[in-house]
């Protein structure tokens, strides 16, 4: 752990703080702090910059309630610039995007890696503005019951190749019903976050059992 002495802010007494969400690890925002908003930062757990434009101190999320809850603050090798890692209330740009890094200077052709968050948003484009021919579309169109029907198949067909011993064949049909509990997951609108905080409940929960044990 360092101290805030050991940071170098610049001629301005300012160091940039690039905002991270904690979880999908997408970029928010590029702001700027300096010790004084840093410090407030540190003390509330609330991400405090300081406003180059307004020349004064701005908690993020004070008049639009969207705050960011500060889980992590990292200082680069230089100790001149920081990432700001935050659980968000609400969107982190002042334009109500989820991010301020929306307009793209340059996209590779090679395919964008897989994540988790990507196939939610795949899903509820799916469900929102239909594509005929889209399996996914057909799902939502016939409705929660074929989407439960899938699930309750494909949690069938992990069983048996999980039980033939077949890693392979598991892990396929692993992937097929993530896939589809996460149709239903979207169909009943329930996110991604939600599930990470039952699961974080219930690590608690498993760390009170141990320790219940060892007594």
């Amino acid at each position: 752990m360092i101290t805030i002495d050991e940071l170098k802010f610049d001629d301005r007494g300012l160091i940039p703080a690039v905002v991270v969400d904690a979880q999908s690890k997408k970029v928010l925002t590029l702001a700027y702090m300096n010790r004084e908003s840093l410090e407030i930062s540190l003390k509330r757990g609330l991400t405090c910059f300081w406003s180059r434009s307004r020349g004064e101190l701005w908690l993020k999320g004070e008049t639009s309630g969207n705050y960011q809850h500060i889980v992590s603050v990292t200082a680069d090798c230089d100790r001149d610039a920081l990432v700001v890692e935050v659980k968000k209330d609400g969107p982190a740009c002042h334009l109500g995007t989820d991010s301020c890094f929306t307009a793209p200077l340059f996209v590779s052709d090679a395919p964008a890696p897989f994540t988790y968050e990507g196939l939610m948003e795949l899903l509820a484009g799916r469900r929102d503005r239909p594509v005929e021919g889209s399996y996914t579309t057909y799902l939502f169109q016939k409705g929660r019951d074929k989407i439960l029907k899938k699930v309750g198949e494909e949690s069938t067909e992990v069983i048996i190749a999980a039980k033939a011993d077949d890693k392979r064949e598991t892990v396929y049909e692993l992937a097929d019903l993530a896939y589809h509990a996460m149709v239903l997951m979207t169909e009943m609108g329930i996110t991604l976050d939600d599930l990470k905080t039952e699961l974080a409940s219930r690590h608690v929960i498993d760390k009170k059992v141990k320790q219940e044990k060892m007594v």
